[in-house]
Formats: structure tokens, C-alpha cells, sequence
């Protein structure tokens, strides 16, 4: 079954840090697209960051560029999200998803649902 499964998030304060973690299982990275989507309150979903499975070369969408990156870890089947000097504007439920047809130079571009394989999702709270 093609699954990926999303782990860390919470409460944080304005300029702090999180990590987000995803392992995914059932497909292989070397032909998906992985990446992390999230949905703020009222809003559509966002692309935020992506890995392209080509050459593992990163997309960022312009409001994160700078504060966040995604990184394959030693496990070849999981990614992170790294989240610094996090803003109140970026509280949302957090998703990890992957997909075979669209590519992450087009998903960091624009808003909606467009990867096939979700997971749960991690709320994120930045507040004071």
C-alpha cells in the first residue's frame, strides 16, 4: 500500500524552530516527487516545499525560501522539513504527500490538492 506517514509539529513561538519528519513505504523515491503541502485556516493547500526525484534538487515556494529546507535522511525512504524562524502566517496543518505525475517546479507555484499520496497531517501553532 503506498503510504507515507508524517511525525513532530506542535506550539512554537514566533522566530523559533521545528523539524517535521515523513517515511514513506510502498513506492520508491526514485520515481515520486515528496514533498510538504499545508493548509493555514480558510485556506487552500499550499506546496512548500518539494525533492524531486530526477536529481534531488529542492523547491521552495517563495513565502518559506530562506527558513526552510527538505532533506532526504540516512533512511532512504524519509524525508524532513526543517522550519526556522517560524511566523505566525505559517500555522497550519503541516502534510507530507507524494506523487508520480506532477513535478515539484509546479507545485511549489501554485495552490491546491495536486499530489496523489497524503498523509495524516502535523498541526504547527506559531504563537506567543
Amino acid at each position: 500500500q503506498l503510504q507515507v506517514v508524517e511525525s513532530g509539529g506542535g506550539l512554537v513561538q514566533p522566530g523559533g524552530s521545528l523539524r517535521l519528519s515523513c517515511a514513506a513505504s510502498g513506492f520508491t523515491l526514485d520515481y515520486y516527487e515528496i514533498g510538504w503541502f499545508r493548509q493555514a485556516p480558510g485556506k487552500d493547500y499550499e506546496g512548500v516545499s518539494c525533492m524531486s526525484s530526477s536529481d534531488g534538487s529542492a523547491y521552495y515556494a517563495d513565502s518559506v525560501k530562506g527558513r526552510f529546507t527538505i532533506s532526504r535522511g540516512d533512511a532512504r525512504n524519509t524525508v524532513y522539513m526543517e522550519m526556522n524562524n517560524l511566523k505566525p502566517e505559517d500555522t497550519a496543518v503541516y502534510y507530507c504527500a507524494a506523487d508520480f505525475r506532477f513535478l515539484c517546479s509546479d507545485v511549489v507555484k501554485q495552490r491546491g490538492r495536486l499530489f496523489e499520496i497524503w498523509g495524516q497531517g502535523r498541526l504547527v501553532t506559531v504563537s506567543s
